[in-house]
């Protein structure tokens, strides 16, 4: 079946009001009216009001970079579901790999961050990935499944079929290296596999895998025409418009 391709720029802690509003409306320039691919931009929380003011009306939605798992309460400092919509998103990013290891989030706290999400009515775009010494230890398949189970623990099909996965090798992440289009794509067939394992092999057909890890439009095109790489989940690149619209660009168009 014919999946949109979905690219994300996940902004970090990066920018500033004014360099965001610019930013944003100069990627909803870009990406125009009728684009076949979905963008998602994922700015820092203190800017999610304004990125969403700039693509208000737009095809460009909005995502936040996290949450936390309750409806409401004294967890200073944190966000829920709800104050993400409130705010114009649509998408949140969970299980980053820099919250894995630098804020000690395991499965079973994505997980309940997952079932925080679908239960607010946001997409979650749930993070996976093995580092550089569990890829040279051969150990990748088992670690993503192992993360992959773990995450999305107690999620059923109706649901599954409306998440994204997001394949990052830590590896690859911020270090200028990039998967090549045969280890990305075999990491992807085996994360379908998986899904069609856990779920129905239908469930697994509409469930998007984006690939993440210094996608540049220079590589972009030969990801992206892979077929399980269903997007890209964009860090560096995605602080400037002319990048961020040339992996967008690289996107097959159907």
């Amino acid at each position: 079946m014919s999946r949109r391709i979905l690219i994300a720029g996940n902004w970090k802690m990066n920018m500033r009001a004014a360099s965001a509003a610019s930013l944003a409306k100069g990627i909803v320039d870009a990406v125009g009216k009728n684009s076949p691919v979905e963008v998602v931009l994922c700015p820092p929380a203190a800017y999610l009001h304004t990125v969403s003011e700039a693509t208000a009306g737009t095809s460009v939605e909005v995502g936040g970079q996290n949450l936390y798992p309750a409806d409401d309460g004294a967890f200073t400092g944190e966000l829920n579901a709800a104050m993400l919509t409130d705010v114009g998103c649509r998408y949140v990013i969970l299980g980053h790999s820099e919250r894995r290891q630098l804020m000690g989030e395991t499965d079973a706290c994505v997980s309940k961050k997952l079932h925080a999400a679908m239960a607010g009515n946001l997409v979650p775009i749930v993070c996976v990935g093995e580092t550089l010494e569990q890829r040279e230890a051969e150990e990748t398949e088992a670690v993503i499944e192992k993360q992959i189970r773990g995450s999305l623990e107690g999620l059923d099909e109706v649901r599954a079929a409306g998440i994204v996965i997001a394949y990052e090798p830590v590896w690859a992440i911020g270090t200028g290296k990039t998967a090549s289009k045969e280890q990305a794509e075999a990491v992807h067939a085996f994360i379908r596999g998986l899904l069609a394992d856990m779920f129905s092999p239908g469930v697994a057909e509409q469930i998007r895998i984006q690939y993440g890890g210094s996608v540049k439009p220079g590589n972009a095109a030969e990801l992206l025409a892979e077929p399980n790489i269903d997007g890209a989940l964009v860090g560096g690149a995605s602080l400037k418009v002319e990048y961020f619209a040339g992996i967008i660009a690289a996107a097959p168009s159907a």
